[in-house]
């Protein structure tokens, strides 16, 4: 496995060892050990799954309370993937990683709880696969602009299909303290 520490404390890209042969090929998506050795925590309650087309962007969402850690993969397809530092007192708040997920390089992106995200897909339709540390909490759910200036995300799309609570979302100067985490 290798294993790529980005300049968000705590995201990471994961690079499974996958085994090719005439047949396909093989890789563990997830082993509690191995990954607890990354820090990532082992207790994901629930799998997700999305499928989506060419030019739709889903994010950046967070949630809290409740807070969600992702470990994310695409099964087929590409997507330009994107975390967010919105901790506050976080030494990178603000700041943002992104990186190429598809069923071909088969990566991993782990997003800890606290931070917002997203992804835009890039291939005609794209099958997304994530792993959460917390259950989904309607209540809780929160969206951050996607094109906030202060961000400053470098998104390969200027006119993404999105969803109306995203075209809605504030940008982060505007979301209350009291709704995101501290770091």
């Amino acid at each position: 496995m290798n294993i790529t520490q980005t300049k968000l404390p705590g995201v990471l890209v994961i690079e499974p060892k996958v085994f090719l042969d005439p047949r396909g090929f093989f890789l563990e998506t997830w082993n509690s050990e191995r990954y607890a050795d990354l820090s990532i925590p082992r207790n994901f309650v629930q799998d997700n799954l999305s499928k989506s087309a060419r030019g739709v962007l889903r994010g950046l969402h967070f949630q809290n309370p409740n807070p969600q850690g992702k470990l994310v993969y695409v099964i087929e397809g590409e997507i330009f993937d994107v975390a967010v530092d919105i901790r506050i007192g976080s030494p990178s708040y603000g700041k943002s990683e992104s990186v190429i997920l598809s069923g071909d390089n088969k990566k991993q992106f782990y997003v800890p709880p606290g931070l917002a995200h997203g992804f835009c897909v890039l291939s005609e339709t794209v099958i997304v696969a994530y792993k959460v540390t917390d259950l989904y909490n309607p209540k809780a759910e929160c969206s951050l602009m996607w094109n906030d200036p202060d961000l400053a995300i470098d998104w390969p799309i200027d006119h993404p299909i999105l969803s109306s609570k995203d075209k809605e979302a504030p940008c982060l100067k505007d979301i209350p303290p009291n709704r995101l985490l501290k770091y």
